[in-house]
């Protein structure tokens, strides 16, 4: 494979969200992939345009054995359901060597042909399902060694704008822009909705957009496969085609994501729009309301008539900060009373936070309602159950901190109503009651606190303080 210039170096147009000067980037600075030469020479003249280099001979590197190896330790490490085969980690891990060398045998023969996906339906926040595309482990594979093998090419020219599924990049970094701009007088927003964003990727240009950094029919071939494997639906077990849409689900599709979006990012920061997106959630920042209108005018024009995609009628929208808008996970807005900038948590995720805990937390079918005397500290640290409870509940806790520990509150206690409900969830648990009654008394927090639920506002005074570190993630 041929070597690409450092993304980051002279010859690369910078463009930024006007901050004031002297002010810190953290690594979160703007800049425009493939920007033009920052020099006042006028260009050489040539007779001919310069051809546009491409990568060939790429098939051989994704079936090659140690790039399947590294994939299959992914997926295993990632662990997750079988796939319409039926087949699950733990099987194929028992002659794992033997299965990596007849699909390495099955690539490089062109003989490989993968399996339509499993449908699944995952219950959305705001109501409804959403759809997900379960790949078999063996396809899951090759998915993930197909990404090891594109995702450097591609890195080399997606924008900075764009954050998710990339490394050193993600929610934090794409908040941490949201948090700058807000900060030094953007006013206005476009706050965006991509209505089934996976459903309704056009194939033709999504391999288009691959084509133009990929030369290797084999590899473009391939990927066309991934896309038109169909989908396994669970009611009837016919398989349905698919014109359309990547499978979500898969390890391919988050790289494939940013290789069809990559036109919009760059189309936008041409133009000189403050624009932040993670995956297909996006939002542009403006000084004026006439120039949020424009830029959304302009996203529009490259999101439906260019790349065939839909935005919500009814979630995209030129908005003020004062008034308020979402972006992943947090509602932004000018509390009205102090006229204080605010971040918290949205609505939706204190729902979906709410549903978490009721989901760890469940009281026993036909539970006995313990008496008062047996509710003791000692006895209940003798309960397996119990303990395991709150060990899962702790974990989920503290994970869940460390995303939204970035609120803007004008309160010493953020999440106090939120830990309230997680007490009288585990109240429930143990006692198998709800509502007002002796158990609470009976339950205390401080009782509580001694079995080991820690709550969410001391662990939030401990991060303020420096003294909490990032919680392990798996794998």
């Amino acid at each position: 494979m041929r070597k690409r210039p450092a993304k980051d170096g002279v010859g690369q147009l910078t463009l930024q969200i006007a901050f004031p000067e002297g002010e810190v980037s953290h690594g979160t600075g703007e800049t425009e992939a493939n920007g033009p030469a920052a020099s006042s020479a006028p260009p050489t003249a040539r007779n001919q345009p310069e051809r546009k280099r491409k990568w060939y001979s790429l098939i051989d590197k994704v079936y090659a054995l140690p790039n399947l190896q590294r994939a299959w330790q992914q997926v295993a490490a990632n662990d997750g359901a079988p796939g319409s085969d039926g087949l699950t980690i733990a099987t194929f891990r028992e002659n794992a060597d033997q299965r990596l060398e007849q699909l390495a045998a099955d690539l490089r023969a062109k003989t490989y042909r993968p399996q339509p996906v499993r449908r699944v339906f995952i219950p959305k926040s705001g109501g409804g399902q959403r759809p997900l595309g379960i790949p078999s482990i063996r396809d899951r594979i090759v998915q993930q060694a197909l990404r090891q093998i594109l995702e450097p090419i591609f890195e080399a020219k997606f924008s900075s704008r764009s954050h998710g599924f990339r490394p050193e990049k993600g929610c934090a970094t794409a908040l941490s822009v949201v948090d700058r701009a807000i900060r030094h007088g953007y006013q206005w927003v476009v706050d965006a909705d991509l209505q089934a964003f996976f459903d309704t990727v056009d194939h033709r240009k999504l391999i288009a957009a691959l084509n133009e950094e990929i030369a290797d029919g084999s590899v473009l071939n391939l990927v066309t496969q991934i896309l038109k494997a169909g989908v396994v639906l669970p009611e009837t077990a016919a398989v349905e085609p698919t014109e359309l849409g990547t499978p979500q689900g898969g390890p391919l599709s988050p790289l494939l994501t940013n290789v069809y979006l990559h036109q919009f990012d760059t189309r936008m920061v041409q133009a000189g729009y403050g624009l932040v997106r993670y995956a297909d959630d996006f939002v542009v920042f403006a000084q004026s309301e006439g120039e949020a209108t424009a830029a959304l005018t302009l996203a529009r024009q490259v999101l439906e008539e260019e790349l065939g995609l839909r935005l919500h009628p009814e979630k995209t929208r030129v908005v003020s900060v004062a008034h308020g808008f979402e972006f992943l996970g947090f509602h932004y807005f000018r509390d009205p009373r102090t006229e204080q900038l605010r971040k918290e948590v949205r609505p939706k995720s204190a729902r979906r936070f709410r549903a978490a805990v009721r989901a760890r937390t469940p009281r026993l079918k036909n539970q006995r309602k313990p008496k008062a005397r047996r509710l003791t500290v000692v006895r209940l640290a003798k309960n397996q159950r119990l303990r395991r409870v709150i060990a899962d509940l702790n974990r989920f806790l503290r994970g869940w901190h460390w995303y939204f520990k970035a609120v803007w509150s004008p309160y010493a206690t953020p999440f106090r109503d939120l830990d309230g409900y997680v007490r009288q969830r585990v109240r429930a648990a143990i006692t198998g009651r709800v509502g007002a009654g002796w158990w609470n008394q009976r339950l205390s927090n401080a009782v509580l606190r001694e079995l080991g639920l820690i709550p969410l506002d001391e662990w939030h005074r401990h991060y303020q303080s420096g003294q909490l570190v990032a919680p392990a993630r798996k794998g």
